[in-house]
């Protein structure tokens, strides 16, 4: 064989690429690993999707390849967080991830360690944005939606953003803490879709001594509420609570209210995907996330929790109805005869 090095780094171009599976880091509270506040950029925000579930991954690869594609996305990281997973699938699904990238936002992927749904805050020396979305496997956003959602962030980046609002309460009767759905107000946002600010993934991961260790044992034990958890932390450093945001479009899959039409090969997979999450259990999980809300103002010693109103919505339209056509519709609107 030639020793020319010419010849050699010849050979070298043509092999393969490899694709290797991060794995996750032994402390992601290191500050040497850390990146610097000062530098990370604002314009744009990371994508970090959660994923465990086989049966998901062919939607998963989807969302991340759809986040890919948005101009406001530095990169997307995947968390696989299913420890069972074979290092054969993993290794196909890091394969094709970084091969659907439609924009030039790259996409890799991480093995978490463990199932643990607080990795899903871990400051990462990969994140080189201010802005932090948060997202699952299961919900898929029109773009514009995510575009609206980035700039009403980064008009209040101290707060929690989202699409999907939620709400504490107090159960008189019982004289203790509940999680509900209110019409007119909210005090939690779920990580189905939330951006936040990346000091906020320090403070929860890493900050708050020992009482926020034993509020992340909570989330361990419960295998839930992290999403609550993080609503904790940034209600008590921000003294306000999230913002809910109108969205144009957003299909989730995973809502245990989607109807499946019966016989059919693709609800019942559809049927699959909807079954992994934690919420397709209704009852029992409301009732577990009220637990949760107990358990961190145990533990905290306090509730932060604040209230907001509204939703901020990406278009200002008619309110009032007029008559056309015989029909009551918006003033502005058009009827066809």
């Amino acid at each position: 064989m030639s020793k020319n090095p010419l010849f050699l780094f010849g050979i070298i171009l043509c092999l393969p690429p490899v694709f290797s599976i991060r794995p996750q880091t032994s402390d992601p509270c290191d500050p040497i690993t850390l990146p610097d506040l000062h530098t990370v950029r604002s314009d744009q925000m990371t994508a970090i999707i959660n994923g465990y579930s086989e049966s998901r991954i062919s939607l998963l690869s989807s969302i991340a390849a759809t986040y890919s594609a948005s101009p406001l996305v530095a990169s997307v990281l995947v968390l696989w967080g299913n420890p069972s997973t074979p290092t054969e699938t993993l290794t196909q699904l890091s394969h094709n991830l970084s091969i659907s990238s439609y924009g030039n936002a790259p996409i890799s992927m991480v093995r978490q360690p463990s199932s643990s749904l607080n990795s899903r805050f871990h400051p990462r020396q990969s994140i080189t944005t201010r802005a932090v979305l948060i997202c699952d496997d299961d919900v898929e956003v029109d773009s514009k939606s995510v575009e609206f959602a980035f700039r009403v962030w980064s008009a209040n980046r101290n707060r929690m953003i989202g699409f999907f609002a939620r709400s504490h309460d107090i159960d008189l009767a019982r004289r203790a803490w509940i999680y509900t759905v209110h019409p007119d107000k909210y005090s939690i946002v779920l990580t189905k879709f939330m951006i936040m600010n990346y000091e906020y993934l320090f403070k929860y991961s890493c900050g708050g001594g020992q009482a926020m260790l034993e509020a992340r044992r909570v989330v361990d034990q419960m295998r839930n509420c992290e999403d609550i958890l993080m609503n904790f932390v940034v209600a008590e450093e921000s003294r306000a609570g999230p913002v809910l945001v109108g969205a144009q479009k957003v299909r989730d899959w995973g809502d245990a209210r989607n109807e499946d039409r019966r016989g059919l090969v693709e609800d019942r997979e559809r049927k699959r995907v909807r079954e992994v999450g934690l919420s397709s259990r209704k009852g029992y999980h409301r009732k577990r996330r009220g637990e949760c809300i107990r358990e961190f103002h145990r533990v905290l010693g306090r509730m932060p929790l604040r209230y907001s109103y509204g939703k901020v919505v990406n278009s200002v339209g008619e309110q009032g109805l007029c008559e056309k056509g015989g029909k009551l519709v918006l003033c502005d609107q058009q009827v066809l005869n």
